[in-house]
């Protein structure tokens, strides 16, 4: 006789819009095979609970750190690291009794949470990163890994209102051949002042427009930087989505073009807590 799968209670969560099915599976009650297999039927929005993507909470993989993070996106592929989702993340270890400040890994790359208030929290990337422009079908695209894949595209603000041709582009953009076998996020910003812009996110894996996206607000932030001859310095952009505003934070090197000590901060909340029957 099988036995029946269990029944998963889950937190609800969203930053900025982008939301989040999020699993607390430190006792490894699912393996992360079994959590691929779940996402498309949990994330459904009509007939699951709803999100773009879920988060698992699992015990830490490396030494030093207090938990990995496990993200997935509806379809069950892998994202990379995941900005917004990560800001949820940790402050659901928070509500676990993990401490403000803590560390956590996705993959191998290993990052610093700072938990800030009960609705606002701060990511630190441990990574390096510069801009690769390129021009594909005669656009000029500016390319950027952002602990994952990204592309970026001015726009005018009247291009950046028009949603049903921003989901045209942007899945033509991900699909190209000069992304393949992967593809790529696709951004499209409007600027509002040297420190200011607007952005809207095409998001593979959700394959559709989302409110919010934590990795693209850092691409689009330090592409808008670099089309105004970047300064040095450390610099401080304010990224206004659809779903709210992120703060990215960052270091530039005018000698090796290279941007460090970037942080990301923004809102997370909590939405419910439930029960997803299987």
């Amino acid at each position: 006789m099988d036995t029946p799968t269990p029944d998963i209670p889950f937190t609800k969560m969203q930053a900025a819009g982008n939301d989040f099915v999020v699993i607390d599976n430190r006792s490894k009650s699912f393996t992360k095979d079994e959590l691929i297999s779940l996402a498309p039927s949990m994330c459904a929005r009509k007939f699951g609970v709803g999100s773009d993507g879920i988060l698992a909470l699992f015990p830490p993989e490396h030494d030093n750190i207090d938990y990995t993070m496990f993200y997935r996106n509806p379809d069950g592929s892998d994202a990379g690291m995941c900005g917004n989702g990560a800001r949820c993340m940790a402050l659901f270890a928070h509500s676990l009794e993990f401490d403000k400040q803590h560390q956590f890994n996705v993959h191998n790359n290993v990052y610093e949470a700072i938990v800030l208030d009960s609705d606002s929290v701060a990511i630190r990337f441990p990574m390096e990163a510069s801009i690769n422009e390129k021009t594909i079908d005669g656009e000029p695209l500016y390319a950027i890994h952002t602990g994952t894949e990204h592309v970026v595209k001015k726009v005018t603000n009247e291009e950046l209102s028009r949603e049903d041709h921003l989901l045209a582009e942007g899945s033509q953009i991900r699909y190209h051949k000069h992304f393949e076998p992967k593809g790529t996020n696709v951004n499209f910003i409007c600027g509002t002042d040297s420190t200011s812009l607007k952005l809207q996110t095409y998001e593979r894996g959700v394959e559709n427009l989302t409110l919010a996206c934590g990795t693209g607000a850092i691409a689009s932030a330090l592409v808008w930087h670099h089309l105004q001859d970047g300064r040095s310095s450390t610099q401080k952009y304010s990224v206004k989505t659809k779903g709210g505003t992120l703060s990215v934070h960052f270091s530039f090197d005018p000698e090796s073009k290279s941007y460090s000590n970037i942080k990301l901060e923004g809102p997370a909340r909590f939405v419910f807590k439930g029960t997803f029957l299987q």
